[in-house]
């Protein structure tokens, strides 16, 4: 049975762009996109385990919102299963200490870098609800 790894990840949107990191080469998938955040440890709740997650990773401190969504997804090295959260930003901008490189991506060009498997229903999810916003009335 393959290893089960429980994770978060924040989904921080400001003016129609959404926070990505990209994993760095010493990292399993590397170069891959994906929402910040990381492994929950045993006993945390996964809202306080993505605030110090943002915190050891970007350096940076949010407020945790509503659950985006929980997607599971088999790698090779294991299991994952990611709860992501809508997250916002609180004084510093963040900065990247393990990741080679973090973008702000507007919404509607999410799928113009290669996502993580496991946070592609998050990416889906985000631009649904976007569009959903963007209809106008009828």
């Amino acid at each position: 049975m393959k290893k089960q790894i429980e994770v978060v990840g924040a989904v921080v949107i400001r003016d129609g762009t959404v926070l990505a990191a990209r994993r760095g080469p010493q990292m399993s998938l590397a170069g891959q996109w994906e929402f910040p955040g990381g492994k929950i440890e045993a006993g945390e709740r996964a809202e306080d385990a993505l605030v110090r997650e943002m915190l050891e990773e970007l350096l940076c401190t949010v407020r945790i919102g509503k659950h985006v969504a929980t997607t599971t997804h088999e790698y090779d090295f294991g299991v994952v299963r990611i709860s992501t959260f809508y997250a916002t930003l609180i004084g510093a901008e963040p900065r990247r200490t393990e990741h080679s490189e973090i973008r702000w991506i507007p919404i509607p060009h999410l799928r113009s870098v290669e996502w993580a498997p496991a946070d592609v229903p998050t990416v889906e999810r985000i631009m649904c609800e976007h569009a959903n916003r963007q209809t106008p009335d009828k």
